[in-house]
């Protein structure tokens, strides 16, 4: 029997497969219980082309594990992204269930303009 963590990583690595095929640049989010993390990966998996998490400067303040912050770091990330010319991309969730944070951070990111 597959433990939690495998499971979750099989849902990952399937859907990341898909999305390496269509080729498209992906806003990749993990996250733990005190912390949540976003990044935008350029098509081919080889670059980081923007980051946000709960652990910069202007987020740390507060409380850091829940769906304000998640929603605060969508919006960070989204508007790093269009400073980096990313403006379209496809929402990897890492095999997390889209509730709670992960949607909270999808739903912001999505306000603040990125598509997806």
């Amino acid at each position: 029997m597959l433990s939690k963590k495998e499971t979750r990583l099989r849902r990952a690595r399937r859907s990341r497969s898909h999305m390496r095929e269509l080729g498209a640049t992906r806003l990749c989010v993990n996250r733990t219980p005190k912390h949540i993390y976003a990044q935008i990966i350029s098509e081919d998996g080889g670059k980081v082309l923007a980051t946000a998490s709960t652990l910069d400067k202007e987020l740390r303040s507060g409380a850091t594990g829940n769906k304000d912050a998640a929603a605060k770091v969508g919006e960070l990330i989204a508007n790093r992204a269009k400073d980096a010319g990313v403006t379209k991309v496809a929402f990897d969730r890492s095999g997390f269930k889209f509730h709670g944070r992960v949607k909270a951070l999808a739903d912001a990111a999505r306000e603040a303009g990125l598509q997806f």
